[in-house]
């Protein structure tokens, strides 16, 4: 870790020389080889937060290594987050604030915060957001956007369930915590899995059978639609619930596509 330190420390002093002193923004986001997704995802996300903090400098990172190398394999050039804060602080970056697209505070997230530990000392000050569901309030939040978003009449059986990546950390307790206040809210029609975590497909499909459900209505809890969404949940989950007996719809879109989340970081990034 010294070695690494003297040697980040030395390419400072090159790149450094010279540069005009000045704060910046660093929008990271997991990534996404899908070209139109980005687009509606986040390269929005990445507009409005410039447009809503112009005082700041802004840049951008992926976190993924597998979309960086297939997009780079395509000629387009993406940098990592260590990457991306080495070439701030290069051109004159002293106070940095780094805000993550993550949905959960998971293992990107933990990553994230030791890329930033490594860098600090070689900051005046760096501040990291919080990812989409991370507090009591943010569940709130999520919640009354995707319900107001996506509705749903309990008493002609329809149902809502609103599907998430999943972790194998204590994180994915989140996802247990936005359906609870879900039906806390008296939305006992809406629910949410989640593709690698819990609550599990199993677990979602015992409550629709419990409530009688007819249509069911499946949603990425994805900031970015990408192959999960296409073929986990366009696919599987929807093929499986119809092997039920339910009358299945897709509402495909990832959360960075809809205004009100993208509120919802903007303001994480003021905070």
């Amino acid at each position: 870790m010294r070695t690494a330190l003297i040697t980040l420390s030395l390419m400072f002093l090159c790149l450094t020389a010279g540069a005009q002193e000045h704060d910046a923004l660093l929008m990271v986001h997991f990534g996404t080889t899908h070209d139109a997704t980005r687009a509606k995802t986040i390269d929005a996300i990445n507009d409005k937060v410039s447009q809503a903090l112009p005082q700041y400098s802004f840049a951008e990172a992926y976190t993924s290594h597998t979309v960086l190398k297939r997009l780079s394999a395509r000629g387009v050039r993406k940098q990592s987050p260590l990457e991306a804060m080495l070439r701030l602080r290069g051109e004159g970056c002293r106070r940095l604030v780094v805000q993550p697209t993550f949905v959960i505070d998971g293992k990107e997230m933990n990553q994230l915060r030791r890329d930033v530990e490594q860098l600090r000392p070689f900051f005046d000050d760096i501040r990291v957001g919080t990812p989409l569901l991370y507090s009591v309030d943010d569940a709130r939040q999520v919640g009354q956007v995707m319900v107001g978003r996506h509705p749903a009449n309990a008493r002609k059986g329809e149902h809502v369930v609103f599907v998430g990546h999943g972790t194998e950390g204590p994180a994915t307790a989140l996802y247990s915590q936005l359906d609870y206040m879900l039906k806390a809210m008296g939305h006992a029609n809406y629910h949410v899995g989640t593709i690698e975590g819990y609550p599990t497909f199993d677990t979602v499909l015992a409550l629709l059978k419990t409530q009688r459900a007819r249509r069911v209505t499946l949603v990425p809890l994805l900031f970015v639609a990408g192959d999960h969404a296409t073929n986990d949940i366009a696919v599987e989950w929807k093929e499986q619930l119809q092997q039920q007996g339910f009358a299945v719809s897709l509402a495909i879109e990832g959360l960075g596509e809809v205004p009100e989340i993208q509120d919802l970081y903007v303001n994480k990034v003021r905070q």
